[in-house]
């Protein structure tokens, strides 16, 4: 068995656990999250400064771009978060909601919280000028969230909801609405 069946053996072992356990993990998965993320974001201050990497907008272009990211991803995320709250989970994978939500914002995605942190790295990109963090770290973020979410977070999701997860995520796109044509 490899690694990475070993982690979804992990998480699905947990998600299906004792609360207790769950609640004592939740804080911790959400510091390695943050940690994590923060990560991008300092290294992309370090590259900016390591190469000398100007910023190409006007100050007062690049706020209204940081302010809408921001507020938007943050509202989102929080929007979403709400959702799993109200159905008594957490956005951490070792204590997730124990149904499948497909209320709120996810109606229209499967991963609307990482949609928003997406959206809040690139405000903050705009927010702190810093041209890696839009150009490179932001989508090299994204890229890493969608290996983990296609290699183990999915594949615990279908274990732990069944078919119900597998018709969700057929019709459910990961992170961008569909857009729906009139007839």
């Amino acid at each position: 068995m490899d690694f990475r069946d070993r982690w979804i053996r992990v998480l699905h072992r947990t998600a299906t656990g004792t609360r207790k356990t769950r609640t004592l993990l939740t804080p911790i998965g959400l510091a390695i999250f943050g940690i994590f993320t923060g990560l991008f974001v300092f290294l992309a201050v370090f590259v900016d400064r390591w190469f000398s990497l100007s910023w190409p907008l006007s100050s007062g272009l690049n706020w209204l771009f940081a302010a809408s990211l921001i507020t938007i991803g943050f509202g989102l995320t929080i929007w979403s978060a709400t959702h799993f709250l109200k159905v008594k989970g957490t956005p951490v994978p070792f204590n997730p909601p124990p149904t499948l939500v497909m209320t709120g914002p996810y109606k229209l995605v499967r991963n609307p919280m990482l949609t928003g942190v997406f959206l809040l790295l690139f405000g903050i990109g705009f927010a702190i000028e810093s041209l890696s963090l839009v150009v490179f770290f932001t989508p090299l973020f994204i890229f890493v969230n969608i290996w983990e979410i296609k290699e183990i977070e999915e594949p615990e999701l279908v274990k732990r909801l069944g078919e119900d997860y597998v018709t969700y995520q057929q019709r459910t796109p990961m992170f961008i609405p569909k857009m729906r044509t009139r007839k």
